[in-house]
């Protein structure tokens, strides 16, 4: 029996006496000399009982997996530094998950002195659920916990940084394109892979740091101590080394998201949630990377996301509005159409203009839904006009994400088959020049089939983007409209008229009619005249207006003597 303890200085006596984990000194041959009062707690086993003997021989064992029990033993002798899951016998007799670290202390000369080994307890699961399979709590292949142990040891980990005032770091880790691995070498060749990624992350790791396997190529890291952007550079520095399975070189990366407790001070779900978020920004960024959760931007998000919802309860409870704004000829004083524009009427801020809700949908896919919201009430408008006996065009505007649907044009068909009374040609689409920019061939599609039903197509805001020329070029719109923030401008600035004579150069050019947005007074429609462009919308002529306002406002359009005047003044 032994009779004397290894001699250490106080301090390193006083953290084996009194660490929480398990500590077990062995020595170059692996066989115990020494253990703290912690291990004797947790095993039931003492001293006496284990002296002189392997961990193996009082069952700690190493978990069953793909790897053998021969494999793990031929690691822990070839490394200085090893970790493994395994399952060690409680002092009820009972088999509890475990995380065993192995680390090889060598004297002056290089040799093997002994070995300090810490055995951290995984039973977080709860007394009664104790009779369970194993399979209920870890991962089959990999022998890694799953994501219902995973869930237990969060909050556990939660816990313990809350008490001890310790940086938790919480990391979602994901292969990047490892499905294509899967198709190219097959599901079993996929299966040893993520068992040897497995085991090179855990050696990774530092004392009761945890991985965990959730799903598929999905990985978790538990990092109880702190990190920062070298620590995630050397690992993903170590995980881009090459693996050799079955005579293979496998090459592999990961996108990496990370979350830190207590600055993202929220329940262990939500922890789990947003280290998922960074990792699919990291995806986004290149893949091969980290990238922080940031607590603030998330709360901007969470903010949008809200507005989103909003607006689709916007949709679905009638609170959304179409004004019209009159179009003309100046030439002949003669009203050509109305431009279809969104307003919210909402039932606490009043009427809101589009500038104050649509840039929160913008490029999501509740820019089609509200499209094709927009659509159909141009038709329903339309049928109504038409039974006044108001034959008047309306123009939609029809955002890029909308356009770029490959179904656009079906979708546009069977909605003009359900007001047959409304022939095609009294719909007009506006399009951003942006839109064309982005795929112009699809545009191009797109706007060929619309135009075979009969509806007609306008570049609206043009002059705005980088490649009006081209555009011009190739896209086959019936109508230019000039940017109304060169209109609005060009008599007090140079160079705003100088883009609207440019534009208007082109237009003309290309055979293309002109609209000019913006026209706030007569000034600005004597000077468009005179540079040849005689269709106009604008404050000058009417402010947007509810649909019922319309027919009053198209009566008393003829009396207008101002407007009346400037066209006699054009013959």
């Amino acid at each position: 029996m032994p009779n004397q303890r290894l001699h250490t200085v106080d301090t390193t006596v006083t953290a084996f006496l009194y660490a929480n984990e398990a500590i077990i000194i062995t020595d170059k041959n692996n066989r115990v000399i020494d253990v703290n009062p912690a291990f004797c707690e947790l095993t039931g086993f003492t001293l006496e009982e284990v002296f002189q003997k392997t961990p193996e021989a009082f069952s700690i064992l190493p978990l069953t997996n793909r790897y053998s029990d021969h494999a793990i033993r031929e690691e822990c002798r070839l490394r200085d530094r090893s970790k493994h899951q395994v399952s060690y016998r409680s002092h009820d007799g009972q088999y509890y998950p475990g995380m065993m670290s192995i680390n090889r202390v060598r004297d002056e000369q290089g040799r093997v002195d002994h070995h300090v080994i810490v055995l951290a307890d995984l039973s977080v699961i709860p007394a009664h659920a104790r009779h369970l399979n194993r399979e209920v709590y870890f991962d089959a292949l990999t022998g890694l916990p799953n994501l219902q142990l995973l869930t237990q040891l969060i909050q556990e980990s939660i816990q313990h940084a809350d008490q001890k005032q310790l940086p938790l770091a919480i990391c979602s880790l994901d292969i990047d394109f490892f499905q294509t691995v899967n198709e190219r070498l097959g599901a079993q060749m996929g299966d040893s892979v993520l068992a040897a990624f497995a085991q090179r992350v855990s050696h990774l790791l530092f004392g009761d740091d945890v991985l965990a396997r959730v799903g598929g190529d999905e990985f978790v890291l538990l990092l109880h101590h702190g990190v920062d952007d070298t620590f995630f550079e050397n690992l993903l520095v170590a995980i881009r080394q090459p693996m050799v399975i079955e005579g293979q070189s496998i090459y592999l990366t990961v996108s990496l998201g990370v979350t830190l407790y207590p600055s993202d001070h929220v329940q262990g779900d939500v922890l789990l949630r947003h280290a998922n978020q960074a990792m699919y920004r990291a995806k986004q960024r290149g893949r091969d990377t980290f990238h922080f959760f940031d607590p603030d931007q998330d709360r901007l998000l969470q903010v949008r996301h809200e507005q989103r919802q909003r607006f689709i309860d916007a949709i679905n409870h009638n609170e959304l509005r179409l004004y019209f704004q009159p179009q003309v000829d100046m030439r002949c004083g003669r009203v050509i159409g109305v431009e279809a524009l969104i307003r919210w009427q909402h039932p606490e801020l009043g009427l809101l203009s589009p500038g104050e809700f649509l840039p929160t949908i913008d490029t999501t896919s509740l820019e089609i839904d509200l499209g094709e919201w927009v659509l159909a009430q141009a038709l329903e408008q339309l049928t109504q006009w038409q039974a006044q006996g108001i034959l008047m065009p309306v123009s939609v505007n029809i955002s890029p994400t909308h356009l770029l649907t490959s179904d656009f044009s079906q979708r546009l068909a069977e909605l003009l088959e359900r007001y047959p009374q409304v022939s095609p040609d009294m719909l007009k689409l506006e399009v951003l020049e942006s839109a064309a920019m982005h795929d112009v061939q699809a545009a191009l599609k797109n706007i060929a089939r619309c135009q075979t039903l009969g509806v007609g197509f306008a570049i609206d805001d043009f002059g705005t983007g980088f490649s009006s020329l081209t555009h011009l070029r190739q896209l086959p719109v019936n109508l230019i409209k000039i940017d109304q923030s060169f209109v609005r401008d060009m008599l007090v600035d140079a160079n705003d008229m100088a883009i609207v004579e440019s534009v208007m150069y082109m237009a003309n050019r290309f055979d293309r009619p002109m609209m000019a947005e913006g026209v706030e007074t007569l000034d600005h429609a004597k000077a468009l005249m005179e540079l040849g462009c005689h269709l106009a919308q604008g404050f000058g002529i009417a402010r947007p207006m509810p649909p019922e306002a319309f027919p009053d406002w198209l009566a008393k359009w003829p009396h207008r003597a101002d407007w009346q005047a400037l066209a006699l003044t054009s013959h």
